[in-house]
């Protein structure tokens, strides 16, 4: 019979690195200036609209509007080209002469609405570089230097030059604290992406090493033995795992096990009881490999598995179709007769790390008889309730062969977003019994 090839599938990882340049999203540039914006369109409105408020030169005040709002459009343009981001400093530097202008149209020294220079002011000194404390003292001066320049003969007086320099003051303090809380924080970030780098880094590895143990085909398998599996993980690396090999008696064995839990844990802990079950293929009896699993894992007075305990099936077919298996606490195991119908294997043996002692039980295949063991993954497929055991056992009825089995699980398994991971192995029986 041919030899079916095992299909193996790692969700990719959720989300990947996050770079510095990447975590201000393209839109924050426009949000800030809409703020900006609507407060100096606002003011004027209000400037206009009541009487407590001074309108001193309605056209300088609307030029200011228009200043903002064309900012606000340019803003707008920085979000579908990456060449105009290099030129977003500009924008709120060019704030400070709509805010100049609407202070001069809103009474000059008398304006109430000085205080907008705040935004593009913290604006300008959250980015990363100390020229970022400088340039905004420099645009703090222009709405108090604007007048001079819109009116020649106008001489400054001593307050506004006292004022002038009150503010320059302060704002530079708040920039600079703004500009070094803004360093730090990049600091504190770009190490986290390190770290994170690394750790995912790590993942990867773990999970081209977990796919690196899980069986590629059946080729190196007795003729008369035809398999095929998958195993979807719920994140990139998973807790369950699956295998086949031939043994030495001219048979081959067959294991799945699922691992309380997900990650790189778990992965740790699938890999450690793959290892230690595929070691004992010189046992005749499935029995012994679950025994030397358990001594194997055992650390002392805390065992590993004990607090991630380990459900399993293991199962050995010799070469005139004699089944032996042994279940620890797995139960979702289908004998499936080529005649029709299927029954589970169960057992009352504990899991691994729970349990101190297996037997394994004898029954014989005849030939196309198939023996399908999932995780307890697949049953969520089906509903995850208590019927939905029967449900996938009417599932795999009706699909004899092992090959398409396999593959539509794993099919239902990419469809959605899975909680656990979804493992399948199918063994189907062809030779000739004694």
């Amino acid at each position: 019979m041919t030899q079916a090839p095992a299909r193996q599938a790692v969700r990719p990882t959720d989300t990947g690195p996050i770079t510095i340049t990447g975590v201000r999203t393209a839109w924050e540039p426009l949000a800030k200036q809409a703020l900006v914006t609507a407060l100096i369109v606002g003011a004027a409105v209000a400037s206009t609209t009541f009487d407590l408020l001074e309108v001193s030169d309605a056209r300088t005040m609307w030029s200011g509007v228009g200043v903002a709002v064309v900012l606000l459009v340019v803003t707008a343009a920085m979000t579908r080209s990456r060449r105009l981001t290099a030129f977003e400093v500009v924008v709120p530097v060019l704030d400070f002469l709509a805010i100049g202008l609407l202070r001069f149209g809103t009474g000059d020294a008398r304006s109430a609405f000085l205080g907008i220079t705040v935004l593009p002011l913290v604006w300008i000194a959250a980015g990363p570089g100390r020229w970022r404390i400088v340039l905004p003292l420099v645009g703090t001066a222009v709405p108090f230097l604007l007048p001079v320049v819109l009116e020649s003969d106008r001489s400054v007086e001593v307050n506004e030059l006292v004022r002038l320099l009150v503010v320059v003051i302060v704002y530079g303090a708040a920039a600079t604290v703004v500009n070094e809380l803004s360093r730090r924080s990049l600091l504190q970030l770009s190490a986290a992406q390190r770290s994170r780098r690394l750790a995912e880094d790590e993942v990867t590895q773990a999970a081209i090493v977990q796919r690196s143990l899980q069986p590629v085909d059946g080729s190196g398998l007795p003729p008369a033995v035809r398999v095929a599996g998958t195993c979807v993980p719920a994140r990139t690396v998973g807790g369950d795992f699956y295998d086949w090999y031939p043994t030495p008696d001219g048979g081959a064995a067959v294991t799945l096990g699922d691992v309380m839990g997900k990650g790189v844990g778990a992965g740790m802990i699938a890999a450690a009881v793959r290892a230690v079950i595929r070691s004992s293929l010189g046992d005749t009896d499935p029995a012994e490999a679950f025994r030397w699993t358990s001594a194997g894992l055992s650390t002392g007075s805390a065992d590993m598995v004990s607090a991630q305990f380990t459900t399993c099936f293991h199962a050995r077919i010799s070469a005139d179709g004699t089944l032996r298996w042994v279940d620890a606490g797995h139960g979702l195991t289908l004998l499936r007769r080529a005649s029709g119908g299927s029954t589970f294997l169960r057992s009352g043996n504990l899991p691994l790390g729970v349990g101190t002692s297996w037997s394994s039980v004898e029954a014989t295949l005849m030939p196309g008889d198939s023996v399908v063991c999932v995780s307890d993954g697949v049953l969520d497929l089906f509903g995850g309730d208590l019927d939905s055991l029967e449900r996938w056992q009417r599932f795999a009825d009706d699909r004899p062969d092992i090959d398409a089995l396999v593959a539509e699980v794993e099919a239902l398994a990419e469809r959605g977003d899975r909680q656990d991971d979804v493992t399948v192995v199918a063994v189907t029986w062809g030779g000739t019994p004694a």
